[in-house]
């Protein structure tokens, strides 16, 4: 049943799609699951290579038999910037929302928290101890996500004028500065798919598979480029404007 435990039968569906060499996406739209349910799944039980349906479903067991651990606190609400007469719930809901909306486009879980935690403040800008307090979370957890997300470009990290302590912005070219890493990354692969086409061959079928992958990912990031420097263009503009 979508939402509840994961079932042997399930399991056996993520091993399948997984020696099909399906991405979690995929496989998570045949079980009417999140992404981000299939990715901890496979990472929990041995990861891609290593996952095995039986075992981890033995192991799950394993889990649930175990004596629950008292659940730890709910979640605190991102706290608004004042002055602005937001309700504090519509802010939390809100929140929540755009959290499952993040995981179901596969951002882990603590990612995605933090993302939206950031993304509802005004100032755009948090210290870890101040994401620590609002998610009521590890420092561990806060560190780990924050580092993640760094390297996705979808937050740049500052020091704290005068003393040690970094604090962690975004702003509203969060998702252009994600779509460049992006980019980034299609530029690799397409050098890596050039290079395996010259390898195989381009008249063979698996050098060709590599020659059209190349071919599209090139044609994709030059549209993003185009994309990018309109959007540029247009904020321009709107700034001139005010």
């Amino acid at each position: 049943m979508p939402g509840g435990r994961l079932t042997s039968e399930d399991r056996q569906h993520i091993a399948a799609g997984l020696a099909e060499g399906l991405g979690y996406t995929e496989i998570g739209q045949r079980l009417g699951r999140p992404a981000s349910t299939v990715m901890r799944e496979v990472a929990r039980n041995g990861g891609p290579d290593g996952y095995a349906a039986d075992r981890a479903h033995a192991a799950a067991r394993h889990r649930a038999r175990r004596p629950r651990q008292a659940r730890p606190p709910a979640p605190a609400p991102p706290v608004p910037d004042s002055g602005h007469g937001r309700d504090p719930r519509a802010v939390q809901d809100f929140a929540e929302s755009f959290t499952g909306l993040l995981e179901q486009q596969g951002l882990p879980r603590m990612m995605a928290r933090v993302l939206a935690c950031l993304l509802v403040t005004d100032s755009g800008t948090l210290t870890a101890a101040e994401l620590v307090q609002r998610l009521r979370v590890s420092p561990a957890s806060v560190s780990h996500a924050v580092t993640f997300l760094e390297q996705q470009g979808m937050l740049r990290r500052e020091r704290v004028p005068g003393g040690r302590r970094a604090r962690y912005v975004i702003d509203d070219e969060v998702w252009l500065r994600s779509t460049l890493a992006a980019l980034q990354m299609n530029d690799v692969l397409a050098a890596a798919s050039q290079r395996a086409t010259e390898v195989l061959g381009a008249a063979t079928p698996a050098g060709a598979r590599f020659e059209a992958s190349g071919a599209f990912l090139l044609l994709l990031n030059e549209a993003l480029h185009n994309v990018m420097e309109q959007w540029r263009q247009s904020r321009t503009a709107r700034n001139a404007g005010r």
